[in-house]
């Protein structure tokens, strides 16, 4: 059985799908951007800033599946920049101390003209 997920602490949805879908006892994240969930607006102040909040969301949409950032067992993430990898990096290190399984790639060009972009899975026992 499969089960949306939805939080009013991480930005809604700017499109047909859902922030994460519970399905047994995996959790699939869409990818979150840096977008403050009150204001739907993106902020501002270059990659650390915007990794910090994805990071924060993406924390958001766990907690409200009963996750925690050490479940996490996959990441995908995408840069408009990789010049900004080694900064991305450093944030995204604060977060995901387990080390998930990663994907890190650069894209034209992100929505709202973000810098980055994750998505996650998380699993428990």
């Amino acid at each position: 059985m499969k089960e949306i997920i939805l939080t009013e602490s991480a930005p809604a949805p700017i499109g047909p799908y859902s922030q994460a879908i519970l399905c047994g006892n995996i959790l699939y994240c869409s990818g979150q951007i840096p977008v403050e969930p009150l204001t739907g607006e993106v902020i501002q102040g270059g990659i650390e800033k915007q990794t910090e909040k994805c990071c924060i969301n993406i924390g958001e949409v766990l907690k409200q599946a009963d996750f925690e950032y050490e479940d996490v067992i996959k990441t995908t993430c995408f840069l408009a920049d990789m010049n900004d990898f080694a900064a991305f990096n450093g944030v995204y290190a604060k977060y995901f101390t387990s080390k998930p399984a990663r994907s890190c790639v650069a894209v034209k060009q992100l929505p709202k003209n973000c810098l980055v972009e994750i998505e996650v899975i998380a699993a428990r026992d």
